[in-house]
């Protein structure tokens, strides 16, 4: 049980640091791109803005009824931008690679200017021009190009600036980042699996002890307990049956049973104790255990239905999955109701899957995921079992200790079932 916490704490412990590294890598990510973007619509403004003064070329102000906007002088641009990108002077424009499209007011081809760019001909131009009109955007990505569409008086414009240089160094910032977020994860990840031990320490000791009261509580009953039942057979001799010789005798059966099970069940929680599996055959143990438990259900008044798939095999430790088949019926036949129906299926698939269900009217006021703590009982089984309220623990970590899963779950209604998937 130790080994499985400390395996949940580590997964635990490592999903929330992997979280939260893709939570500042993907804030990284978005803010280096909408940044990339910004610096290469800042080039693309100096670009346009450069040749405002061409003619022709006089961008349309956002308000049709005024008149024409003074062109910015590239000296105050530059320092504009110089403000938010350090970088940029006035000798930015000259190491910036662009080209540029004209279009006339009927969308032919009025200018082409490639003279900055050595990578793109006319033709090229041209079309990445024409494609980015179509697209109906005023700035985007063409390739590795910024473009920027401009209205002018005489038309459009449309101008692209080079930012492979950009993206390339982007790209390589963000691959410096994912491996420094990586190995830093790593490293925390070690000291989460390295410290994790002592992280559990507490609760080991605390189990360890558990244990070792379960243990001392087995050998300190068990003498007494031995005493009690022999000197009742002795009693019983000289004095003969009595109801409260027999009640003597019930509870001491009844205490002998549950210090049995105590012990069984601390058993099962150590992970150090291995399974004896072997293969056999579960339909012919399935039905020889109902068969065993058909008379006691008819004796009650109810009726029991089995639908075993036969021949179905498995690898398993065959004594306990006994004790869980009787566990189950038991459970099944103590608690369902007057006149009602009990039913056992076997089947198999993926998994081999054990389902018994029995009617129980109660179900609904029933907490089925507390069935499985120990010395839980509902209401109903309080006051018409016999049991102590462990049976279905004991039950759960066998199917636990064979890699399967067990639940109850409302069947239908008024019904109860338990699954078992081995």
């Amino acid at each position: 049980m130790i080994y499985k916490l400390r395996n949940k704490f580590i997964r635990i412990s490592a999903l929330s640091l992997i979280a939260v590294l893709v939570i500042i890598y993907l804030a990284i990510f978005f803010a280096n791109t909408a940044q990339l973007d910004s610096t290469m619509d800042s080039l693309t403004s100096m670009v346009s803005n450069d040749f405002k003064d061409l003619p022709g070329n006089d961008q349309v102000p956002p308000d049709a009824g005024s008149t024409p906007a003074s062109p910015i002088p590239p000296k105050d641009l530059a320092n504009n931008m110089g403000r938010r990108f350090n970088f940029f002077n006035q000798e930015t424009k000259f190491s910036t690679r662009f080209f540029f499209v004209k279009f006339d007011s009927d969308g032919a081809v009025a200018e082409t200017n490639t003279d900055k760019i050595a990578t793109v001909s006319t033709d090229e131009a041209v079309a990445m021009a024409t494609n980015v009109l179509s697209s109906r955007a005023e700035t985007g990505w063409s390739s590795n190009f910024r473009y920027r569409v401009v209205q002018t008086s005489g038309g459009t414009a449309v101008y692209f600036v080079d930012g492979s240089m950009n993206r390339e160094m982007s790209a390589s910032f963000l691959i410096t980042v994912a491996l420094v977020l990586a190995g830093s994860g790593a490293c925390v990840l070690i000291l989460i699996i390295f410290f994790s031990a002592r992280a559990v320490r507490p609760v080991a000791e605390s189990y360890a002890k558990q244990k070792q009261f379960v243990t001392d509580a087995n050998h300190e009953l068990k003498t007494p307990l031995t005493l009690i039942l022999a000197n009742l057979d002795i009693a019983e001799a000289e004095l003969g049956k009595n109801e409260w010789l027999d009640d003597i005798r019930y509870e001491g059966e009844q205490m002998n049973s549950l210090v049995a099970q105590l012990v069984s069940l601390s058993r099962m929680d150590e992970d150090e104790q291995p399974l004896n599996k072997v293969r056999f055959n579960i339909s012919e143990m399935l039905l020889d255990i109902t068969s065993e438990f058909k008379r006691g259900v008819e004796n009650a008044g109810k009726t029991l239905i089995c639908n075993i798939k036969p021949d179905i095999e498995y690898e398993g430790e065959e004594e306990s999955l006994r004790r869980l088949v009787s566990i189950l019926m038991d459970n099944a036949l103590k608690y369902c109701d007057n006149s009602g129906i009990i039913c056992c299926n076997l089947t198999t698939g993926r998994h081999i899957e054990l389902t018994v269900t029995n009617s129980f009217s109660e179900v609904d006021n029933t907490e089925l995921d507390r069935l499985f703590d120990r010395f839980y009982r509902s209401n109903k089984a309080r006051t018409s079992g016999t049991g102590f309220g462990i049976g279905l623990s004991i039950a759960y970590s066998i199917v636990e200790k064979h890699g399967g899963s067990l639940k109850a779950y409302k069947a239908a209604e008024g019904v109860i079932g338990f699954k078992a998937i081995l």
